[in-house]
């Protein structure tokens, strides 16, 4: 059995326990670097009334808090399910390199499990989405604020 294989088996173990023993979704993550595991998680949606607490998101959460920083820079994920745009995009700013699935969207689309939706959404041009997004230019007086920020980050 490959490694990819060993680790997508056990994102599908993390997803069962998930729905067997907390009567939830199915999803499960493991997150790898080096060959060691940083982190293991499934989706706690509904434990953590967090619409964000996703099984890859959670594991991105997890393996930085090991680490004590944000770099997953040549990371894997190995997910039981396609991850939805915001775990990709959580995913592609940490800098994992790669993400294994098991099941895909279509897989789960008869059970109401697939991505699809948020794909689809965001591939729309912003005036025809279902929800509004308006840039509304206001600023404070003083200081620029993303001029601050970037004065924050230049070393002194």
């Amino acid at each position: 059995m490959s490694h990819t294989e060993k680790y997508l088996l056990e994102s599908i173990q993390l997803a069962m326990e998930n729905v067997r023993e907390r009567k939830t979704w199915p999803f499960g993550a493991v997150l790898v670097r080096d060959g060691k595991v940083l982190a293991r998680s499934v989706n706690q949606v509904d434990a953590t009334c967090d619409p964000t607490a996703h099984a890859e998101m959670q594991a991105v959460r997890e393996a930085a808090k090991v680490q004590g920083h944000t770099d997953l820079r040549g990371s894997t994920v190995y997910a039981s399910g396609y991850p939805c745009p915001m775990c990709l995009t959580a995913m592609y700013l940490s800098g994992v390199k790669e993400v294994y699935y098991a099941y895909s969207n279509e897989d789960g689309a008869p059970y109401d499990l697939s991505a699809e939706r948020g794909y689809i959404e965001l591939a729309k041009p912003v005036g025809q989405r279902d929800m509004k997004l308006s840039g509304v230019p206001v600023r404070a007086e003083g200081e620029d604020l993303y001029e601050a920020w970037q004065k924050c980050q230049t070393p002194q």
